[in-house]
């Protein structure tokens, strides 16, 4: 155990395969443990084909998209227009990326004196955090200007290009969805495109380990994303995200080269509390490891995150229920004071 601090979480694991208990830090409370690691209750979130041709036109997909979002906060999206070999690629470069020596990878995540590109085990305060997570994250901003990707990894040898490409055609897809969303609530369809609400996107690889007895730990506690959108990769084999719906938890299976989508708790601000930043977790897994790629469609620091106000031109509600604030500031609350924040929120 005593080199473990001196690793990550997926290299130790490597090395100690044969022999290895859950470590007493990531042990959940009893309370938090998933016990069951997929509760059947038939629930699933919807499945919306994004190809018109399929429907009676555009309305439709607005309407299924908008309801799965006030529903549940959560969809998954087929015939989305990003190319299954482009998926395939970024998915398999962050897997060879994870596979690689520690050292190695700490040092491709090293370059950026600001430290926005950073490569940690758990969570970013590892060594103060008291209860730990199974995962290793990458983490770094891919914003539209491309001015970051100096500071991307170098390795795998093709990683800034496919990356590159990959982030491109997630965006395009994520301003289609909010475009589409913004239809559905009567907000202007160019919303998102003004005041740097989608200038600031960053991208989230979570790296699952097997896990010796996944009963006992958690990959993510529960949480919502502090963020407009999510749109998630997930493995097309392994099973981990769940979902929290009217107190029960539910399991996000994969469909092969589809993307899950979740409203993040700035959209359910800006939709004056219609759209739901729905909760969720990921638990672990006995045999296989799991990674998963999120894209996470932020705004720059001075952006100012408030209800629409086309919401109460248009007398679609009454008043607003949440505070405006800038972006940095709500981040700064969020990451202080975690799910607590939501009641700093609220006027």
């Amino acid at each position: 155990m005593e080199a473990m601090d001196d690793m990550l979480l997926a290299n130790w694991v490597n090395l100690h395969h044969s022999s290895i208990n859950v470590p007493s830090s990531y042990l959940q409370p009893p309370e938090t443990r998933p016990g069951t690691l997929f509760i059947s209750s038939g629930k699933t979130i919807p499945v919306v084909d994004l190809e018109e041709h399929h429907h009676h036109h555009h309305a439709d997909i607005i309407n299924q998209i908008l309801k799965a979002s006030e529903e549940y906060g959560f969809f998954q999206v087929i015939n989305h227009g990003v190319s299954r070999d482009l998926m395939d690629d970024v998915l398999n470069i962050f897997k060879e990326f994870h596979s690689m020596p520690s050292k190695e990878k700490l040092n491709e995540c090293s370059k950026d004196p600001n430290r926005s590109c950073k490569l940690y085990t758990s969570g970013e305060n590892h060594r103060r955090d008291a209860v730990h997570y199974w995962k290793d994250t990458l983490t770094h901003p891919c914003p539209p200007s491309r001015e970051y990707i100096k500071y991307w990894p170098n390795k795998p040898s093709n990683y800034r290009k496919v990356v590159g490409k990959y982030t491109e055609e997630v965006r395009k897809l994520g301003l289609k969805i909010l475009e589409m969303l913004c239809e559905g609530l009567g907000i202007r369809k160019e919303y998102f495109l003004s005041g740097g609400l989608s200038e600031n996107p960053s991208l989230v690889v979570h790296h699952y380990p097997p896990c010796p007895d996944p009963t006992l730990t958690l990959g993510l506690a529960k949480h919502r994303d502090p963020s407009i959108i999510t749109i998630l990769l997930q493995d097309k084999n392994v099973r981990g995200l769940q979902v929290l719906k009217d107190h029960e938890w539910f399991g996000v299976d994969p469909i092969p080269y589809a993307f899950v989508v979740n409203i993040g708790l700035l959209f359910q601000i800006i939709s004056n509390g219609r759209l739901i930043g729905a909760e969720h977790r990921v638990v672990t897994n006995l045999r296989n490891a799991r990674t998963s790629v999120a894209y996470f469609m932020n705004p720059s620091k001075e952006s100012i995150i408030e209800p629409a106000n086309d919401l109460l031109v248009n007398g679609t509600t009454q008043q607003t229920i949440y505070k405006s604030m800038s972006y940095e500031e709500f981040r700064t609350n969020f990451f202080h004071k975690g799910p607590k924040v939501e009641s700093e929120l609220h006027n």
